[in-house]
């Protein structure tokens, strides 16, 4: 008989829907008898508490079609079951239907998630009913008031709708027909494997698939990620697609949905298909099951517990029926969540872990941001990672994971190698907005010139569900055909948790080796990888960093949480440097590991890649906030002790009060700084004191510096200072009409131009607001004018000058900045308040500069990095914002000019203006985002030769590095210096104490010019041994250092790391 190919398609399709025909058609039978629970009653609280307070609760009768909530809330339902005699013999599943996410508890145990979004509406009470077997039991479900993405109100991304109510839709112990579902997903993958495309030829669009839009409309999805494929089967022109489709209509002929006896030869037409096998040069796919839980997100951190809990402890179910089935599973601080909160199922998850089922991955403490840490946050988020693996299961991990992230670092390939790691996977960078990145397995160079294995799954997804179109995607999309036949598929509900199912597990089972389809084989990270290096010989190679071309606005998006992250890493850092030391001057004073080590952890955790870009609703943010006024409160007092340790004796004042000051220096270099610090009478004073190389010195009397600032007021309102480096004049509304070097008058302002202009932008990205800033917002450019206050004079020279402005900027905010210059600072600085009240506004500080370069330079974790000032290709244009630390520089030949910053991270370099962005202000998915009051400073620094030569490095971490003044007694004391080194190429980045050796010091350095350097680390410090290290502090092979008469004789590549583990004298 003739078949038409689209009443074919259809007829299997109604055959199996879950919406037309089910009186009639297969999915109809997949239920058989039902029954009601005995009883149903709840409990609801505002809090998330334990199983043991929630079941002594009292309970209220609930029933089906009940709402609950508002959202956040928890309701805990008891549900007592009593299964009829009459279903012996018959598999027996424990249905639940409800809005939010729920846990099944059984005998005080978790057992079961359940969530609809997530395809989990059951829990298999037995699959084949025995005499033996309890027929009436209790359970417990635990059901939280928000959904698998949070709780947004009208979108996804929306601010969470706060009176949200969820119902339950269904409770009932239903007879489940296994012989159906197996025949369901027959045809299901035959299916897929006859359908041409996922949208008929000319028909209306449909629903995409990829994992990004969560089935919004494809031509939404291509807005967010253009170059999201949704057409991807076998074709219409395939022999295997008519196959397929022919034994699908034929199963519908043989199949007597009422006759199960009809059931068997039915599933043998589609044994007949998935028999036939592969040839050997089929592409082979390794699929592992995942479930990406963002750390916070759409919802609180208290809530991804739960998340964790739910997901996992289903995977260990299906581990339970299926000892095939592998599971990656990354970020350490989420383990550490479950073996606190959820003992029994950590227990079971360490067992798994022994089998090589449950695989642990990424070795970090979360997932964090690829841009924005600091290197040392970068090598701590290992150090914890990997620590926290080897302690729990016996093992590290030799795969870094992390999926999810908005770019990677350049300097990410050198950090993973120090940390025993040689692979990496990701596929964010399929959501480019511009240009297509060339490769999904290649090898990856950073710059130092280390290499990692890369591979980026081609089916540019890390939640597949296991369907034939993904498996086809994965094949086609791969990008480096003909160099390697293997890819990584990874299957399982992930973003808000769910991770994989059965049906998808049995999906791929019947696609493991059938004919038209590539060869799928449940796999390991580490059996994938190895497979991957046998081939690496025909391997690309890609140089530099991995950047986003989108989500670019998460640089500067949540400014608070922004400063947050820089200030707390400064403050551990000192913390650290200072107990050292105390602990080397001292034979009593103790290292405060453990609370060092609690402190970093909430670092960390704030680096997750949705908190410190900033895209996470207000709940999270308010935690963040939280955790860093934790760490500058715990991380003071630390302080303190280590001061009164290493200083103390120094410390103790007269009755008169202080007569000197204590200086102390956290920086590996001496610095001449203007200080403000206490005067015997009480009073607050200037001074211009000098601090030795990471030490201390006493200091009574200011130096007098060889040249005061002179400020000058004009007849025009404007106002000129001077230091003897750098002369500025300023107009009445604080911008820099000239900068100029005093001694070769060459001047850094281009013609015609202002510096410091204030410039406000409209932005309003075409989806995710928190996330993107879009190219067109550059065409909305407005400067900042209207003044509020004229500039004035406020420090009037000497040691230091200050002149201060307001100004009027959008509809409704202010900004006040004081503009300072020190004696003897080679650059200004622009002490910025602004109380910030916009909407959709992008605000930055532009300095049009008298340079002329094809790079700007800008710096990035332990080194530095150039990118085109012009947009001469797509791969130039799509950058027209990036990020960059501490400082950012345009240079030519013998003169540049740099912009540093002590909490900024947007930045963009276009031509010879030089741009820092300041403040956003989107509304999704916290509606307040940025609607604050916040204070930042950067500056500006002119400079003769190289940026190298001139100390840009140096003086962008005096910015960031205050010298420490404490008041003190007069008791004479010489100048201390803890290490100092002979090349200012090199720098001492951290001072610790070693993980395992208390009586041991880890310092850690890095190459920062970009040269090959020889140099010699001095210490004051009482040495026995030296010895090279790796960054989880592990000795190097023939890593021992001759402790010479000059210090420690160290060679550096460019940008390369290096750590030393120091062991103390007792």
């Amino acid at each position: 008989m003739l078949k038409h190919r689209r009443t074919a398609l259809e007829r299997v399709e109604k055959f199996v829907s879950a919406t037309y025909f089910t009186d009639c058609n297969l999915r109809g039978r997949l239920y058989g008898d039902s029954c009601t629970p005995t009883s149903l009653s709840c409990f609801q609280t505002p809090r998330r508490i334990p199983y043991s307070e929630a079941v002594v609760q009292e309970f209220r009768p609930a029933r089906v079609g009940d709402a609950f909530g508002p959202t956040w809330e928890t309701c805990w339902f008891r549900v007592e079951l009593s299964i009829p005699p009459a279903w012996a013999g018959q598999e027996v599943h424990f249905v639940w239907e409800s809005d939010g996410e729920g846990m099944v508890w059984r005998d005080a145990q978790p057992v079961q998630g359940l969530t609809k979004e997530g395809e989990k509406t059951s829990y298999v009470l037995t699959s084949s009913l025995k005499e033996t077997e309890p027929h009436s039991l209790t359970l417990y479900v635990e059901l939280a008031c928000n959904g698998l993405f949070g709780a947004g109100e009208g979108s996804m991304i929306a601010p969470p709708d706060p009176d949200r109510k969820f119902t339950l839709s269904k409770a009932e112990l239903v007879v489940f027909n296994r012989d159906v579902y197996e025949l369901l997903v027959d045809l299901e993958i035959l299916l897929d494997m006859a359908q041409t495309c996922l949208l008929p030829p000319g028909g209306p669009r449909g629903k995409c698939i990829c994992s990004l839009c969560f089935g919004m409309t494809d031509i939404v999805c291509s807005m967010i990620n253009p170059n999201e494929e949704t057409t991807q089967l076998l074709g219409e022109e395939n022999q295997r697609s008519f196959q397929a489709l022919y034994a699908a209509n034929q199963i519908v002929n043989v199949c007597d949905v009422k006759d199960p006896s009809t059931f068997p030869a039915a599933r043998e037409l589609a044994a007949a298909i998935f028999s036939q096998r592969n040839g050997e040069s089929q592409h082979t796919i390794h699929a592992m099951g995942h479930c990406h839980i963002d750390s916070a997100w759409l919802w609180p951190y208290e809530e991804t517990i739960r998340k964790c809990a739910r997901s996992w402890v289903t995977v260990i179910r299906l581990m339970e029926h299926n000892p095939e089935l592998t599971f990656a599973c990354s970020q350490a601080q989420q383990f550490e969540w479950v073996r606190s909160w959820y003992p029994g199922l950590y227990a079971q998850i360490q067992d798994y872990v022994a089998k090589g089922q449950f695989i642990p991955v990424g070795g970090t403490w979360v997932e964090m941001d690829g841009n924005l840490p600091s290197g040392e946050s970068m090598v701590r988020q290992f150090l914890q990672g990997q620590r926290f693996f080897q302690q729990q299961f016996g093992q590290i991990c030799s795969e870094f994971w992390l999926p999810d992230t908005f770019g990677y670092s350049a300097q990410l390939p050198q950090l993973m190698c120090g940390c025993g790691i040689k692979r990496f996977l990701t596929q964010k960078l399929s959501w480019n907005l511009v240009n297509t990145f060339p490769h999904h397995t290649f090898f990856w160079e950073g710059i130092d010139g280390s290499r990692v294995l890369t591979h980026f799954p081609p089916g540019d997804s890390y939640g597949m569900h296991g369907r034939v179109e993904e498996m086809l995607k994965t094949v086609k999309n791969n990008r480096d055909k003909g160099r390697v036949n293997h890819s990584a598929v990874l299957f399982g509900f992930g973003d808000g948790g769910g991770g994989p199912t059965q049906n998808m597990l049995d999906r791929m089972k019947r696609m493991s080796d059938t004919d038209g389809l590539p060869r799928i084989q449940i796999s390991t990270p580490d059996r994938f990888f190895s497979v991957l290096e046998k081939e690496a010989s025909q391997l690309c190679t890609w140089v530099g960093e991995l950047f986003l071309e989108l989500h670019n606005g998460t640089y500067t998006t949540q400014a608070q949480i922004k400063k947050g992250n820089r200030e707390c890493e400064r403050i551990l850092h000192d913390v650290e440097v200072l107990s050292t030391l105390a602990v080397a001057q001292s034979g009593t004073f103790q290292y405060p590991a453990s609370q060092l080590q609690q402190l970093w952890r909430l670092l960390l955790l704030n680096q997750f890649h949705d908190v410190l870009p900033g895209s996470c609703i207000q709940l999270v943010v308010r935690d963040a906030l939280k955790y860093y006024a934790e760490i500058r409160r715990a991380g003071s007092r630390l302080q303190e002790e280590a001061l009164q340790s290493l200083c103390g004796e120094l410390l103790q004042l007269r009755s008169g009060g202080a007569e000197s000051t204590v200086v102390l220096n956290t920086l590996p270099w001496e610095r001449t700084e203007v200080i403000s610090r206490t005067e015997p009478a009480g009073t607050e004073a200037l001074a211009l004191v000098t601090a030795p190389s990471m030490g201390y010195a006493v200091v009574r009397e200011s130096l007098l510096p060889p040249q005061p600032v002179a400020v000058i007021k004009q007849e025009d309102g404007s106002i000129t200072m001077k230091n003897g480096l750098i002369a500025v004049c300023l107009d009445a509304t604080g911008r820099l009409t000239s900068l100029r070097l005093v001694h070769s008058e060459r001047e850094s302002v281009a013609d015609g131009c202002r510096a410091n202009q204030f410039a406000l932008f409209d932005d309003v990205p075409l989806y995710w607001d928190a996330w993107d800033v879009m190219d067109y917002h550059l065409e909305t450019r407005k400067p900042v004018t209207t003044l509020l206050k004229p500039l004035e004079i406020t420090l009037a020279g000497g040691l230091r000058g200050s002149a201060t402005f307001s100004l009027r900027v959008g509809e409704s905010s202010t900004l006040t900045q004081e503009i300072i210059l020190d004696a003897m600072c080679p650059y200004i600085c622009f002490k910025t308040q602004v109380d910030w009240k916009e909407s959709h506004k992008f605000l930055k500080v532009e300095f049009p500069v008298q340079v002329r370069s094809t790079n700007a330079t800008y710096e990035i974790q332990f080194g530095h990095l150039q990118r085109p000032t012009h947009w001469n290709t797509s791969w130039d244009w799509a950058r027209f914002e990036v990020w960059a630390h501490k400082w950012m520089d345009l240079s030519e030949h013998g003169f540049g000019v740099a912009v540093l910053n002590d909490c900024k991270y947007g930045a963009s370099a276009h031509r010879n203006v030089l741009s820092l962005s300041l403040l956003r202000a989107p509304k999704s998915p916290d509606a307040t985002a940025d609607i604050a009051h916040h204070q930042f400073t950067y500056a500006v620094m002119p400079h003769q030769g190289s940026f190298q030569n001139a100390g840009v490095i140096q003086c962008a971490y005096n910015l960031n590095f205050p010298l420490h003044a404490v008041p003190a007694s007069c008791a004479p004391c010489p100048a201390w210096s803890a290490f100092s080194l002979s090349s200012p190429a090199v720098i001492l980045e951290t001072v610790k104490q070693a993980e395992d050796r208390p009586e041991a010091v880890v310092v850690r350095l890095y190459e920062a010019h970009g040269s090959t350097v020889v140099t010699w680390l001095q210490t004051s410090l009482p040495i026995k041994e030296a010895m090279l290290c790796d960054l989880l502090e592990r000795p190097t092979a023939k890593g021992h250092l001759p402790l010479e008469q000059q210090g420690m004789k160290l060679s550096f590549t460019p940008f390369q790391v290096l750590s030393i583990l120091l062991v103390l004298k007792q």
